[in-house]
C-alpha cells in the first residue's frame, strides 16, 4: 500500500523507490553524460534552449539544469534531480521556440509523473532498489543498463529500452498542458511531431523518435486533447505570459 501513488493524470502507479534514490540516480547519470559529451559553445543555441526551458520549468518550481549537448542527433531528456539535456541536432530541426518547448514539455513531463521510478518499480525486485543507484555508474553492466534505461538514457547508451505506450501517451498530454500554460502555442505540437516524422524517413538520426510510438497515434491524441491546452494557452497569454526566444 505504501508503493501506491497517483499520477498527474488520475492514473494509478505502483512507484517503490524513493525520491532520493532516483534524484541520485538522475544526478549521477547526468553528471557522467556530461563528462563524457561535449557541451555546444553556440551562444545562440544556448540562449534560445535555456529561454524556453526556463518558461517552462517556472511552471513546475524549483530550479532545473539545462546542458545543450553538441551531437547532431534529435535527441532531448529529462532526468530525476531537475535534469535537462537538449541535442544541437534538435535546436537546429525546429523552426520556433513553441516546437522545442513541445519536446522539453514532454521530457519534464516524464519526470514530474516519475515514469522512471514506476518502470525501475516495476522491473526490479526491491533488494536490488539501492544497489540501482551505484550501479548507474557503470552503463557496461546489466543492472547499469537497466538502470539508465528505466531513467530514459537508453538511446544515449545505445540501450533502446522505452517507456510503455501509457507513459508517452502520458508524457504528451501533460506536456502540452505545460508548454500551453507557460505561454508556449500548444498547436505547433503538431507541426513538430510531422517534421521529426519526415526527419526519421531521412538521413538524419532521430535518437529521440526510437524509443516513441507512432507519429499518427501521437498526433491524433494531441489533437484530440488540443482544445483544453488552448484554454490554457490562451489563459497564459490573457496574464502575459508570452516567451519571446529567439532561435
Amino acid at each position: 500500500m505504501t508503493a501506491c501513488a497517483t499520477s498527474p493524470t488520475g492514473r494509478s502507479q505502483f512507484i517503490y523507490m524513493s525520491d532520493t534514490q532516483m534524484n541520485q540516480m538522475g544526478l549521477q547519470a547526468f553528471d557522467d553524460l556530461k563528462k563524457q559529451k561535449p557541451q555546444t559553445k553556440n551562444t545562440r543555441y544556448n540562449q534560445f534552449a535555456h529561454c524556453v526551458a526556463d518558461a517552462i520549468t517556472h511552471e513546475t518550481g524549483g530550479e532545473w539544469e539545462v546542458v545543450i549537448f553538441e551531437d547532431d542527433s534529435l535527441n532531448a531528456f529529462a532526468l530525476p534531480a531537475k535534469k535537462i539535456g537538449i541535442h544541437t541536432g534538435l535546436i537546429k530541426l525546429v523552426d520556433n521556440q513553441d516546437q522545442l518547448a513541445t519536446i522539453i514539455g514532454h521530457e519534464i513531463a516524464h519526470v514530474l509523473a516519475k515514469h522512471s521510478n514506476e518502470r525501475l518499480s516495476q522491473k526490479t525486485a526491491v533488494s536490488q532498489g539501492v544497489a540501482l543507484v551505484g550501479a548507474i555508474s557503470n552503463p557496461s553492466s546489466t543492472l547499469g543498463q537497466l538502470g539508465l534505461g528505466a531513467l530514459g538514457l537508453g538511446a544515449q547508451y545505445g540501450i533502446i529500452l522505452p517507456f510503455s505506450r501509457t507513459h508517452e501517451s502520458e508524457a504528451d498530454i501533460i506536456g502540452l498542458d505545460l508548454m500551453a500554460k507557460a505561454g508556449f502555442d500548444p498547436r505547433q505540437s503538431i507541426n513538430l511531431w510531422q517534421k521529426m516524422a519526415q526527419a526519421s524517413k531521412g538521413q538524419q538520426s532521430a535518437e529521440f523518435m526510437s524509443t516513441h510510438p507512432s507519429h499518427s497515434t501521437r498526433i491524433k491524441e494531441l489533437s484530440e486533447h488540443m482544445p483544453k491546452a488552448m484554454k490554457f494557452y490562451q489563459q497564459a497569454q490573457a496574464i502575459t505570459k508570452r516567451p519571446n526566444c529567439r532561435k
